[in-house]
């Protein structure tokens, strides 16, 4: 009986494992099936969730760019309910491929989400300083967050084509300096790169998952290949290899970063600039989000001017991935961090900046999720919750009703940002998670007061 019991269990849990894999599929329809079956499981009891903690990821790339587990934005829908987070964001390179399908999972498992995208831009007044892409003046990361749709609106349509194509062509180009490299073994960008994305918009990690594959599969001896290309020695080629996440990153920073064979010196032409990238994502009704590397560049260092210009150029948040921010072994270097993390969280409260965080996910050894209790991060869970929060009440407002945080109602309502931010995060702290929250703003008509939305989600 005992024997009988394990094995009924044991298959119940494979299947459950199965469909979790199967969140990940590249086909849309066979996500939506192994979601809904897992669903099905949850209300037979088959399947548990643990309670909420305090914790959230709002920055997690999905496999439309990279991701490094795999997951797919409904699998991560479903990873945040498994694991009891608070709330989930997702935020893809250069495209808004994943915005309907996450949101429509967090809907679904009542789970609060956000969904963006990141790129570069140019910014004109700083194209001889260093911002937040190393060694690149005036190039920048920005985020968008706060999306509800994947489709930009017709006048701001061709800056979302316009960043598909230039990666397009900018991993092109890195494909054709690479391949002369390492010829006599190439790959092609049709062939063999673009089937690892599931919709045509590979990244670097990408291109080199397919020289990887490329080497394997025809050479003999593919630790002397990369020893002799790398310029390492074997056994140190051998011993990395063993650790294919580690050997991947080798293979990227060796070819394709600054330095490498395959890098690409950006110019201005290759990305949008910032106003271009921010009036695509305020005709979208989504929040401009700056983004925080660590406080070490030269424009960094100047914190209270950069977020400054920010503002002053639409920016409404602010995002920081806080693991790079303090976990480094070096202990002087961890201290200079981890001053500059304080520095700038008590500057983007005095900017008003609500505060996003997460750990990216899009390389190898990135955390699901942040550790708030970390000494460096304990102090400030509460501005991390709330910066979640936040996008969270715009993103409800945005999808049910139009009235997001740039809407005319939110304006004409809080015309002063401070008071606007905190009615966005308090819809987000109180709203039911998912769809539940969804139908009960629906249920308020057209153009509900702010007191009414707050009274309806009560305490």
């Amino acid at each position: 009986m005992a024997a009988a019991l394990i094995e009924c269990m044991n298959r119940h849990m494979n299947d459950i494992a199965e469909l979790e894999r199967q969140l990940s599929d590249f086909d849309l329809s066979r996500r939506r099936e192994a979601l809904h079956a897992l669903v099905s499981l949850v209300r037979q009891g088959k399947v548990s969730f643990p309670p909420e903690s305090d914790v959230v990821n709002m920055h997690c790339h999905t496999f439309f760019s990279f991701n490094a587990y795999g997951y797919s934005p409904t699998a991560l829908s479903w990873l945040a309910k498994r694991r009891g987070f608070r709330a989930v964001g997702i935020v893809d390179f250069d495209v808004l491929d994943g915005v309907e399908e996450f949101l429509e999972a967090c809907a679904l498992l009542e789970v609060r989400g956000a969904a963006g995208l990141e790129t570069r831009v140019y910014i004109p007044e700083y194209g001889d300083k260093e911002i937040n892409s190393p060694g690149e003046p005036g190039i920048c990361y920005h985020i968008g967050i706060g999306f509800v749709s994947g489709q930009a609106p017709a006048e701001v349509a061709a800056t979302l084509e316009g960043m598909r194509r230039r990666a397009a062509q900018r991993n092109q180009e890195i494909v054709a300096r690479v391949n002369a490299f390492l010829d006599p073994v190439t790959v092609d960008y049709q062939r063999d790169v673009l089937p690892l994305s599931p919709a045509d918009n590979p990244t670097e990690r990408h291109i080199v998952q397919a020289y990887i594959q490329a080497v394997a599969q025809r050479c003999a001896d593919p630790a002397g290949f990369w020893a002799e290309k790398l310029e390492l020695p074997r056994p140190q080629v051998e011993e990395v290899m063993r650790d294919s996440a580690g050997f991947q990153n080798l293979v990227r920073s060796r070819l394709m970063k600054r330095g490498g064979v395959g890098y690409v010196p950006p110019s201005p032409a290759m990305f949008p600039t910032l106003e271009e990238l921010n009036r695509l994502i305020h005709a979208c009704g989504a929040l401009s989000c700056c983004a925080w590397l660590d406080g070490f560049s030269e424009t960094e260092r100047d914190a209270a001017g950069w977020l400054s210009f920010q503002v002053a150029n639409g920016a409404v948040a602010l995002n920081i991935v806080p693991d790079r921010n303090w976990n480094v072994a070096d202990e002087s270097l961890r201290r200079q961090k981890i001053a500059r993390l304080h520095e700038i969280i008590t500057l983007a409260d005095e900017f008003h900046l609500p505060i996003l965080v997460g750990t990216e996910m899009n390389s190898f050894g990135q955390k699901l999720v942040d550790d708030f209790d970390a000494p460096a991060l304990a102090p400030y869970r509460q501005h991390f919750l709330d910066g979640a929060y936040f996008v969270v009440g715009h993103t409800l407002l945005q999808r049910t009703l139009g009235l997001g945080f740039h809407s005319a109602w939110a304006v004409g309502h809080f015309p002063e940002r401070p008071a606007r931010n905190a009615f966005f995060t308090e819809v987000g702290r109180r709203a039911p998670a998912g769809a539940r929250g969804e139908t009960l703003l629906r249920s308020l008509g057209p153009s509900p007061s702010p007191q009414d939305i707050l009274r309806a989600l009560g305490a």
